[in-house]
């Protein structure tokens, strides 16, 4: 028994190490790099960062109105996996359709891209959920910051190797810089598609015979959609930690997506950005499972709330950079909070809501995470149009750390917790 569930854990986390490959090749990495340098060439720097941030902000929003809906009725039909496999199945699809696109259709480009951030994306919101089914409630800060130390090696192993086959296209029979990064996305289908399939095969959740018809489940759903928006209104503590997520994963979610432009934007060599990329996913591997046995041993907001402190400190540092070196210290400084504060903030959520509705509930959480990502693109991108100063655009991204975290030091999670339990057991019988 304890093997079974041993192989579940890893099975479930290995899904991070199959979807960060397109998180840190296209969506980090190659994507903003491409889309200035290749797909939008003629385009102002400017006009390039305004458009992207408005692609992700769209992709964002799409993601956000339908996980409330996709969660309540998985939860009713035992459809969270199914649902992974369906919307991980399209991103795969889309991030491969990228090789298509040929040089100045920045349109289409930002099309796919956007529809393969929605499968990331939503397969992400039942990945989440799932991890109710595949950790007791003791193991969740280590399980989830299993999944991310394992999603930063994956994605940092294959982003090695697609940097590597820019770097010296020759070595792989190909004849150019821009038919490797369109082969790297191809690489990135295949990566995500064949590390699916441990828990594809391995991790099940609980499912009732009678609710195994989508439209019973359909319907079931948006009865229970209804009720949770009056069940939020009495647990404070769970929408109050939803609210201060809001804001400061957007912060993250920013830092992350926009990283890579910023630079470009400061005038950094793309070399310099993919080798300080990679430095981030190999130093947050071991930061993520330090900072999950960290939380257990002491409390996941404490954890978090420092990790904000660190984001804040690197968003200020970073309007002064002016060398190579500065950049790779801002990427090291994120590679050490990155995964905790993403790991210990989804641990610490799973304990506060009923086990029951976890793939509603967690709904929710990616919903206010993706309408987060739409805000911070959009001001960054805006910002920039606005003073004319890519240096001043990443300010902005400092207030959003600091309201979250007043938010967050006001969530009482000892008290939740146990009436999250008490309500898990009521709903389970």
């Amino acid at each position: 028994m304890q093997v079974k569930k041993t192989r579940t854990m890893w099975s479930w986390a290995f899904y991070d190490w199959a979807n960060s490959a397109y998180a840190t090749t296209v969506m980090a990495g190659f994507f903003p790099v491409f889309f200035k340098q290749y797909w939008a060439a003629d385009m102002s720097v400017n006009e390039s960062t305004f458009w992207l941030g408005i692609s992700n902000a769209g992709a964002g929003l799409l993601v956000a109105l339908l996980a409330p809906v996709l969660g309540a009725i998985a939860d009713q039909g035992g459809l969270k996996k199914r649902m992974l496999l369906s919307f991980a199945t399209m991103g795969m699809l889309m991030t491969a359709a990228l090789f298509l696109v040929q040089g100045g259709y920045w349109l289409l480009a930002l099309m796919i891209y956007v529809f393969g951030a929605i499968g990331f994306s939503g397969s992400n919101v039942f990945y989440d959920a799932l991890i109710v089914d595949v950790s007791e409630r003791d193991q969740l800060d280590r399980v989830s910051a299993l999944g991310y130390a394992l999603g930063y090696c994956g994605g940092g192993l294959l982003f090695a190797l697609n940097v590597l086959m820019t770097l010296h296209p020759d070595w792989f029979l190909l004849a150019d810089k821009a038919e490797a990064v369109r082969w790297s996305f191809v690489s990135v289908a295949l990566w995500w598609g064949l590390f699916t399939l441990p828990l594809m095969l391995f991790v099940h959740e609980p499912r009732e015979a009678a609710a195994a018809y989508w439209w019973q489940a359909s319907r079931d759903g948006f009865t229970q959609l209804r009720g949770t928006f009056h069940q939020l209104r009495s647990l404070k503590p769970v929408w109050l930690f939803l609210l201060a997520y809001f804001f400061y994963i957007d912060g993250v979610n920013t830092v992350a997506r926009m990283a890579v432009d910023y630079g470009l934007s400061l005038g950094f060599d793309s070399t310099v950005l993919m080798t300080a990329l990679l430095m981030t996913q190999f130093i947050a591997f071991p930061a993520a499972l330090a900072l999950g046995w960290l939380g257990e041993r002491w409390s996941a907001k404490g954890v978090i709330l420092v990790c904000l402190a660190v984001y804040a400190v690197v968003c200020v540092w970073s309007t002064s950079m002016q060398q190579a070196t500065d950049f790779y210290w801002l990427a090291a400084a994120i590679g050490l909070v990155m995964g905790g504060v993403q790991a210990l903030s989804r641990s610490m959520y799973a304990r506060l809501i009923p086990r029951h509705q976890s793939a509603e509930f967690f709904g929710f959480f990616n919903m206010l995470g993706k309408f987060a990502a739409v805000m911070g693109p959009a001001l960054m991108g805006v910002a920039s149009i606005a003073s004319g100063s890519v240096r001043f655009s990443i300010l902005v991204i400092v207030l959003l750390f600091a309201v979250g975290a007043v938010l967050l030091l006001c969530v009482d999670e000892q008290t939740q917790e146990a009436q999250s339990e008490a309500t898990s057991k009521t709903g389970a019988i």
